[in-house]
């Protein structure tokens, strides 16, 4: 619901009806609601407001109660009393006319009707809870009430969400608390229930908990989930075929789900949840019904046989063996829709009640909405979604990732673009609601967290009003330059391309002419608050500390972004290792600095820090990636190498998608560009290339991958099939008379390379991108293959899904020992 709020200096007053938020103002003669005249007022000069709970109250229960104390007085500087129910005496407190505030079950026992206002907007038949709140005054009485405990919590977070307060990272850093002189309370006749059940993230890797659990009840994220990892191969062990894996189980055998059965039978007679997750793996099974069920079927994402039908024969088989021994569980088996079970079932197919799944989008564009017309994998994963929810009758759960596709590199990685729109999706489709795996890397997902928390509250939130208000609460001064810095940043990630995910999309987005419009709002922004840095400590006010504590945190933030955008231009761009390495160097020192801040603005654990459970190792990791432009750097410069010459940056490239080039022989013939040379102009945007004729050769840059050039389908899928890439490189003699290698120091897919029209060298990338060594290199000892004067040098590669090409520029240099990998011809 949005709220309209007005405020003499440093006063608020709250007042609102069911589905309806009353425009009031203190001092204005117009009054909503019934309490004309009559608003209830917490200042100094009143008598002390009462904070009422039950004796028996829950762990949630009692801490909404405290806390809403605490942030009363923090507001206004008025304590509050807070007492048990049975020790409350209404008549005394009638003559005082002080606030009272109910909370929990003492609102519940105090106004019965408010319990089956509750239960009427509750969902009814729910799944696995009905979450629903009641904020209702009834003259000096205030009644915070919830459907559960967790619940009761939300009720007084939708109070002081009212008042202006709000948690936009975990911690006290992002909480931003209003102080006024006095606080009002005008009609409050609110009764709410969210469409989804469930609502909650988790913190994996090496995420701070820092304020976890706040965090998520005071924007409306609850716990409820059913268990449903990565745990199958433990119960299926002893079915294992002989010399084969886990992954290698007879799946639909009506015998494996016997089997299962048997060991968590007394469990599921007992209402405990079942967790029955594949495992994180690709399945194959040689079991005649598993074949049959197969029926032939690829999944072009994952590169695998769909084993959907199996498995869900599985899992419907060990249901009713479950629910024939104890058919009044209300236990629940979770299971992952995952890798070779994403796509849904093709046969005819309605899954046991008791069954969950979770329905994890591997891969899957993070960027763009299920409604973008840009984005052919998020629509396509749409369809998926829906078909799950057919078969699941409602039962499915989002399993959202939202470590962000940047999480390793610690720059923003912003999602409520798209979540805005899908949530609706999420909300029509009937789905149980969405659990994210949150690596907790705030200088990453930033505010992605708090958008989802408010969005599966109520998907019709306003997110352009929530954003103003953020600007104004989180940056105080300096609001309107930094609304100008993250709009800047939302708008690129708006209106990128791309559809892939991790570090390599980094180039794409943010460009060096973003990064310098980014510096100069940064420093606009840091100008208006330095009159705050210009007072002595004690007199600076706790919410001006903390703006200038964010300035601080978006300048480091701004730091390592700008560092690692000079890094990958310097390496990827201009063969120059040594600067990129330089750059990176001063991207993790600032990443330190970030993580020594506030542990939950990073996943990188320093030294000293406990609870590392990750150690960063190899190039898939931002030190990694560092130490990969210092290795490069030997290459170039010594001692395992000394540069002959860059390669082109810019070189000719022809799209293959029916694979004739071969035939054709593009690598013994000199690319035609006359067509590019007289219409580049009209393909120059990104989003236009995907409309260039596949018949006609065109330009590419090697720095960045072809995708996110705007290699695509017309239908804006990401190109795959065969691409050819051609250069020339003039040699003098003596060049080619020592060894001389060739580097592709950024190369994805299967690679053939041809010199002077033929093939000299071929590399085998595995199909999916993550499963190899995430270094991407190729090095092709080419001594004796090149000759004075003009060399064609013709790269041919194949494209699977996605990232499929050059993205760092390649160089030849000469060998210094003889440490170096050589590729035989």
């Amino acid at each position: 619901m949005d709220f309209f709020w007005k405020q003499r200096p440093r006063s608020l007053m709250v007042c609102t009806s069911l589905w309806f938020v009353g425009l009031a103002a203190l001092g204005h003669a117009q009054r909503a609601g019934s309490n004309v005249g009559n608003d209830l007022t917490i200042s100094p000069s009143e008598p002390k407001p009462l904070m009422v709970v039950s004796s028996d109250a829950g762990v949630n229960e009692r801490n909404a109660a405290a806390d809403l104390a605490v942030y009363i007085e923090r507001m206004c500087g008025v304590a509050v009393e807070l007492r048990q129910a049975s020790a409350v005496k209404p008549a005394s407190d009638d003559a005082r006319r002080r606030v009272v505030f109910y909370v929990g079950q003492a609102a519940l026992q105090a106004d019965p009707s408010l319990r089956q206002a509750v239960a009427n907007v509750a969902k009814d038949q729910p799944v696995l809870r009905a979450d629903a709140i009641v904020v209702k005054r009834r003259d000096h009485r205030v009644y915070l009430a919830g459907s559960n405990d967790e619940s009761h919590y939300h009720a007084v977070a939708r109070l002081l969400q009212l008042w202006g307060c709000r948690w936009y990272l975990p911690t006290e850093f992002g909480e931003c608390i209003p102080e006024y002189d006095q606080l009002s309370i005008g009609e409050l006749d609110e009764v709410y229930a969210p469409p989804f059940e469930v609502r909650r993230y988790w913190v994996s890797w090496n995420g701070d908990h820092s304020g976890e659990k706040q965090f998520k009840l005071r924007n409306y994220m609850n716990s409820a989930f059913v268990p449903s990892g990565h745990i199958l191969a433990t119960y299926v062990k002893d079915l294992v075929p002989e010399g084969k894996s886990v992954f290698n189980i007879p799946i639909a055998d009506p015998q494996t789900a016997e089997h299962v059965a048997k060991q968590v039978l007394e469990r599921f007679g007992q209402g405990e949840h079942i967790q029955m997750g594949m495992e994180d793996g690709t399945y194959t099974s040689e079991f005649a019904l598993d074949n049959e069920l197969k029926a032939g079927l690829f999944d072009k994402y994952f590169q695998t046989s769909v084993l959907t039908d199996s498995f869900m024969l599985f899992y419907n088989n060990l249901a009713e063996r479950l629910l024939k021994a104890h058919p009044d569980s209300q236990a629940k088996i979770g299971f992952l829709a995952y890798v070779n079970l994403t796509i849904p079932p093709q046969r005819d197919i309605i899954a046991a009640k008791p069954l969950i799944a979770y329905l994890a989008p591997i891969d899957i564009d993070p960027t763009h909405s299920i409604t973008d017309l840009r984005s052919p994998p998020k629509r396509e994963y749409g369809q998926v979604m829906r078909r799950w929810s057919h078969v699941m009758q409602g039962r499915v759960v989002i399993y959202d990732y939202d470590q962000g596709m940047l999480v390793w590199r610690d720059i923003p990685n912003p999602s409520h673009m798209a979540f805005r729109e899908d949530v609706k999706q999420y909300r029509d489709a009937g789905i149980l609601g969405v659990d994210s795996e949150c690596r907790a890397a705030f200088a990453t997902v930033f505010t992605n967290m708090f958008f989802r928390g408010q969005l599966l509250w109520n998907p019709d939130a306003d997110v352009d009003a929530l954003l103003t208000e953020f600007y104004e609460k989180f940056y105080g001064p300096a609001s309107q330059p930094m609304r100008d810095y993250w709009t800047a940043i939302y708008q690129a990630w708006e209106n990128t391309v791309v559809t892939e995910h991790e570090y390599f999309v980094i180039p794409s987005i943010y460009t060096p002419e973003l990064v310098e419009r980014l510096r100069q709002f940064l420093v606009d922004a840091e100008s208006l608050v330095g009159g705050l840095r210009a007072k002595s400590a004690d007199a600076v006010s706790r919410n001006e500390k903390l703006w200038l504590d964010r300035m601080r945190f978006t300048r480091l933030s701004f730091g390592i972004l700008e560092n690692y955008v000079a890094m990958i231009t310097a390496a990827n761009r201009d063969v120059d290792y040594k600067k990129a390495h330089a750059h990176g160097a001063v991207c993790l020192a600032l990443r330190e600095e970030l993580t020594r801040m506030n542990g939950v603005f990073t996943t990188y654990r320093y030294a000293d820090q406990p609870g590392t459970k990750i150690v960063e190792n190899g190039p898939a990791w931002f030190s990694g990636e560092v130490q990969q432009y210092a290795d490069l750097a030997e290459f170039t410069a010594g001692p395992q190498g000394k540069l002959i010459t860059k390669l082109p940056l810019e070189w000719s490239f022809r799209r293959d998608p029916h694979d004739t080039g071969l035939a054709k022989h593009f690598a013994g013939e000199q690319p035609d560009l006359s067509f590019w040379k007289t219409h580049q102009k009209e393909f120059a945007a990104p989003a236009r290339r995907k409309d260039y004729p596949t018949t006609e050769w065109e330009v590419l840059r090697t720095d960045l991958y072809p995708q996110a050039q705007g290699v695509l389908h017309p239908d804006w899928q990401s190109f795959t099939g065969y691409m050819w890439s051609k250069t020339n490189v003039t040699l003098e003699p003596e060049q080619v008379q020592e060894r001389i290698h060739l580097r592709f120091p950024g190369l994805f897919a299967d690679g053939w390379l041809y010199v002077n029209g033929f093939l000299v060298a071929y590399r085998k990338q595995n199909p999916m991108w993550w499963n190899n060594d995430y270094a991407f290199e190729w090095d092709v000892d080419l001594t004796r293959k090149l000759k004075p004067g003009v060399n064609d040098i013709t790269l041919r590669t194949h494209c699977i899904h996605h990232f499929g090409g050059m993205f760092r520029r390649p160089f030849l240099y000469q060998p210094q020992d003889t440490t170096t990998t050589v590729v035989a011809p």
